[in-house]
């Protein structure tokens, strides 16, 4: 006998888990966030309030679930692109056309990002810290690489990081605001990375 939602398998926890996040992504979309009700998501699920209420507290805890998932995917996308025995100038151009690309393909989400988390309080400090600590994580492994010892690189240290990641975070979401295409960017952030990242005498 096949299971219902109500039998609660980890199986169909998780597809319910998909199914919501995925709604509130097409919300988001197409409504934007702050237009969105709990409502809305369970609609476009194609499931009940309760059914909402037994993965997610609030919207905002959906949103964070939503952004956490996006960011953890992100990281993945952009490590799996690197290839670590090329010379490390180029493992820079892989990883910010990873990121720019990841972002693009999920532009609306990003925009989300942007203008809407700051609106959620504790919640958004807590998501900005988590996100912040994978991406640290990431450049971390990235920059300990044969290549970048050879050059005279790293250990990249935790506040080049965050400047590095800082600076890119708001270059883009600056030029987004704007009109434009993270894709704008790209030369610019290399270049920047590079400059950052390349190692000083004295």
């Amino acid at each position: 006998m096949k299971s219902t939602p109500e039998s609660g398998t980890v199986d169909d926890k998780n597809d319910f888990r998909l199914r919501l996040l995925a709604a509130l992504e097409a919300s988001i979309a197409e409504e934007g966030y702050a237009k969105t009700t709990v409502a809305e998501i369970v609609r476009r699920a194609k499931t009940s309030r309760r059914t909402f209420y037994e993965h997610f507290d609030s919207r905002e805890a959906c949103f964070v679930a939503l952004l956490s998932d996006a960011n953890a995917d992100q990281v993945r996308q952009i490590s799996d692109a690197v290839d670590p025995s090329a010379p490390w100038q180029k493992q820079v151009r892989q990883a910010i056309e990873a990121w720019i690309s990841s972002g693009e393909a999920r532009s609306a989400l990003m925009l989300s990002w942007i203008r809407d988390v700051p609106a959620l309080g504790a919640a958004a400090r807590g998501l900005q810290r988590d996100a912040m600590e994978s991406f640290i994580d990431m450049v971390g492994t990235l920059g300990a690489t044969d290549e970048f010892r050879a050059a005279g690189i790293g250990p990249v240290s935790r506040r080049r990081i965050i400047m590095l990641l800082g600076g890119l975070r708001e270059l883009t979401a600056i030029t987004v605001e704007e009109g434009g295409q993270m894709g704008d960017v790209t030369d610019e952030a290399v270049d920047a990375s590079i400059a950052l990242l390349s190692p000083h005498e004295g």
